[in-house]
This record gives structure tokens, sequence and C-alpha cells, in this order.
């Protein structure tokens, strides 16, 4: 462990962290889930700290050599460094506003900037000698405490001495920032970049493999279902035609319409949305950088105390997610229903064997990926409830529960987006009729429903009853109860002209 001091005093920290005494503290103060912060967020996050240092340097308030060492090391964690990779432990459930979070990766920027410019990663007690460590008062100090009991020495770099100027977390990497800020436009820029690059295509995926399987089931006419019971006749095809449509124009256009509002940044808006301490042209040229990176058309919020006081623009955006989740759950259960059986069941549809259904009987099949999409569907459907008690929670100047809404807008778009994939590849590819459906139509007691315009809906209605009580079919009982001739029966009777 070192020591390192901040403004509440001195903090131990890791020895080979590169984040400091505030990102100590969280880990310290929040030992809650053991859940980080999504990488996404993460390098949304250091992708504006970057588009930061850059346009700082271009407004003058940034000398170069700082600058371009806080770049670089936003290039190495957003490319993956080895170095980065568990160097942003700070639980979910920290300050509302995400200030741990900022300050953690402003922390590590830092550090690793230094490091670049030549200076040591952290700051140095100039001594060897643990009797020469200096309290405030400049009494010796007694030495702090390690966790394992031993005392923990001061260390000393080897570094070799500079001209370089050194980085500072709040100074230059938070310049003209702050978390109130900063955390609320990588969350949008997180859920845009999201939207954008996996769950637009994923759902597009989604919506070409079940327009295909359309077009492929849709010489199969089966029984429709009403209020779970049987109905008039219907196209196999149909019904697929139905769920890519309900995909298209309702979750598709809703992905479109709520992921506008995310492109409209709060950054500017530093503590309350005043832009205190930063330069008027600071977040205009920042959102501009975002949006040559991100391919998302990236501007300045109109108004900063809206943006920064409410969680409204993602509340909208996941209210979208659970809309996509209430179509999945309808074609997903469909889609099972259709496959149940397969011979106590409907048995219409037969399913991939992705894998054996039961440990205790043999040759069983579950709808097993249907499944899985519906536990998708219900965690989103949950934390759309959790994120609305998170927008509930707002008070004055400050979207609270940021950092619990940046989770949950990151969990549920990687869900839905891994769900429609999956559901596409290995299961509704795979989907192959059965001859069960047709078989049905002909044994269909709505076929009577075709006769109503000429015999009168109560004549129907009798026949239908009749069949239904003595097993056999509308063809048969409409021979003896009306004058229809076999050659008027067919043509009433066509399911093909039904459909």
């Amino acid at each position: 462990m070192r020591i390192e001091r901040d403004s509440l005093g001195e903090v131990q920290v890791p020895d080979e962290a590169y984040y400091g005494p505030q990102t100590a503290r969280a880990i310290q103060n929040f030992p809650i889930s053991g859940q980080q912060m999504p990488a996404p967020f993460i390098r949304a996050h250091v992708m504006l700290k970057k588009a930061a240092a850059i346009v700082n340097m271009e407004l003058g308030l940034l000398d170069k050599p700082r600058g371009d060492a806080i770049a670089q090391a936003c290039d190495e964690i957003i490319a993956g460094a080895d170095w980065s990779r568990d160097q942003f432990p700070v639980d979910i459930y920290q300050t509302g506003s995400g200030t741990s979070t900022n300050m953690n990766v402003n922390e590590v920027l830092a550090s690793r900037a230094n490091e670049l410019l030549g200076h040591p990663r952290q700051p140095i007690i100039n001594t060897n000698d643990p009797k020469n460590a200096q309290a405030p008062d400049g009494n010796p100090a007694a030495l702090p405490e390690a966790p394992d009991g031993n005392p923990v020495v001061p260390r000393q770099s080897n570094t070799p001495p500079t001209t370089n100027p050194s980085v500072h977390p709040n100074d230059h990497v938070n310049m003209g920032q702050s978390s109130n800020d900063t955390i609320p436009t990588s969350m949008q820029v997180m859920a845009a970049m999201m939207m954008q690059n996996q769950l637009t295509p994923a759902l597009d995926q989604l919506i070409d493999s079940i327009s295909r399987k359309s077009k492929e089931l849709w010489p199969v006419i089966k029984t429709g279902r009403t209020h779970l019971q049987d109905a008039t006749p219907i196209r196999l095809g149909q019904e697929f035609l139905g769920y890519a449509q309900q995909l298209g124009d309702i979750s598709m256009g809703w992905v479109m319409v709520t992921r506008f509002p995310l492109l409209r940044l709060p950054i500017g808006g530093t503590a309350v949305g005043t832009g205190i301490n930063a330069h008027p042209k600071f977040a205009g040229r920042l959102c501009k950088l975002l949006a040559e990176w991100s391919g998302c058309k990236f501007k300045e919020t109109d108004n900063h105390f809206s943006a920064q006081g409410t969680l409204d623009t993602v509340t909208t955006a996941h209210s979208c997610f659970k809309s996509l989740a209430i179509s999945l759950t309808k074609i997903a259960n469909d889609i099972r229903w259709m496959a149940s059986g397969p011979r106590a069941g409907l048995g219409e549809i037969e399913l991939p064997a992705v894998q054996p259904g039961s440990s205790i009987m043999p040759g069983k099949v579950n709808p097993v990926i249907c499944e899985s999409v519906l536990m998708v569907c219900q965690r989103v459907i949950g934390n759309d409830a959790a994120l609305t008690a998170a927008a509930c929670a707002n008070n004055f100047e400050l979207a609270m529960s940021m950092p619990l809404a940046a989770h949950l807008l990151h969990e549920s778009i990687t869900l839905l987006a891994n769900a429609c994939r999956n559901l596409a590849t290995q299961c509704i590819d795979g989907i192959k009729a059965t001859p069960r459906g047709p078989e049905l139509v002909e044994q269909g007691l709505m076929l009577a429903t075709a006769l109503a315009p000429v015999i009168g809906y109560e004549k129907a209605a009798d026949i239908a009853k009749e069949a239904a009580k003595t097993g056999r079919t509308i063809r048969e009982v409409a021979r003896g109860k009306t004058s229809l001739s076999d050659a008027e029966l067919a043509k009433l009777l066509d399911p093909e002209t039904m459909v």
C-alpha cells in the first residue's frame, strides 16, 4: 500500500493502482454489490475526457504537454490496454451523481498521463526512512498500518527528474466539467451508441429472419385463434408477417424516435446547469468531436437545467425497451404455444432441437430459446420499473440516481440485442411447419363462419353446435342441413378463400 492525500486527509491506496485517494475512499464507502460501472460507460466517459482535453487545448486553457498526455491515456483505455482493465472498481451503488466514478476516471487518467510525461505515477514522499516521515505539525508522524497490520512505508520514486508539467485529476482532466454534467452525458453517449451499434442491427436481423420465415410458411394454412379458442383459418406466414410488422413499425420505430433526445447532451452545464468554470465554446466543440468519433449526431442540449435535473431523456428511451420486451414476449409465447406437444399440444411447428429438454425424460425437447427471451423481457420490464423509481428521486438541479440509471440502460440494451440475435439464429431460422395445422383446419368448427353470409348466422351456429356434439365436420353436417351442393360447399369452405 501507499499513502496519498486528498481534502479529507491521508488514505491508503494499493501500490499498483493508477487510481488515487478518492477512488480508494469510494471502495471503502460502497461495498454494496460488487458490480462496477459498465465497460461501455467507462469508455464513453473516457471519450468525453479525451474530447475535453483536446477542446481545452484548442481554447488555450490547457497546455499541449498535459493535453496530449491525457488524450494518449484516453486512447490506451479505449483500446483496452492491459494496465487499465482493473482500474475502475467503484460500485454502481455509490453517490447518486456518480462523482466517485468521475473522480475514479480522472485519477486514472492523471496517473497515466503523469507516467507518459516522465513523472512518477503517484505523489511522492521524499524519504525512504520511516523515521523522517513528518506530520503536518512538523513532529514525526506515526506510520499508518496496512490491512495486514504492518506499517505502510512511504516510497521514493526512482523516476528521473523531468521538466514536464504534472497532471492533476481535478485541475486538468476535469477542466470545465462537473460530475453533474459529465456523468449524464456519458450515460447518453453510451446508450445512443449501443442503440446504434448493437440494438438496431440485432432488431434488423430478427425482423429479416421473421420476414423470410413468413414467406417460407406462406402456403401453410392453419387454424387461427382468439381467446385461445379456435377461430377462422389463417396462413402460418400471416402470423409471422404480423410479428415482423410488430417489430418493424412499433419497436423499431420507437427505437429511432426515443434515441433522438439522447443526442442532446448535458455537457457544459457543470454543477447546476449555469456553466460555471466552463468556456462558452467548450460544450459545442466537445459535442462535435464526440459526434465525429461515434457517428452519432451529438449536440449540446438547449436546456441544461432540464438535462441535468431529470432522467426524462433516459426514462423515455427505456420505455421503448420495455415496449420491445412486450413485443418479444408475445412473439416468443406464440411460438412456444404453436410448438407445444408435440402430440398432446398444438404441434403446428417444430423448433430446432438445440439441447436435450429434460434430465429425466428421454427425447424431450423444450422451447429453451423462447424461454430465454422471455426471461430477458421480464428483466427489462423490471429494469423499467427500477428506472422509473430512480427518476422519481430527482431533486432541484440534480438527477440523483445516475449510476443506477446507466447500469439499467446498459443491461437492458445488451440483453435485448443479444436476445434478438439469438432468437433469430437459434430459433426462427430453423422453424419448420408440421402437417398438424392444415389437418385440423377441416375439423375446425369455425368454418361455419363462411356459411353465415349464405344461410344466416343462426343456422350456421346450429351446424357448428351439431358438428361439435357429433364429432362430424362442418362440411358433413351442412350437407344434411342445407340445400347447398357439394360444389357450393367446396367453394364456401375452401380455406384458401378464407385467408
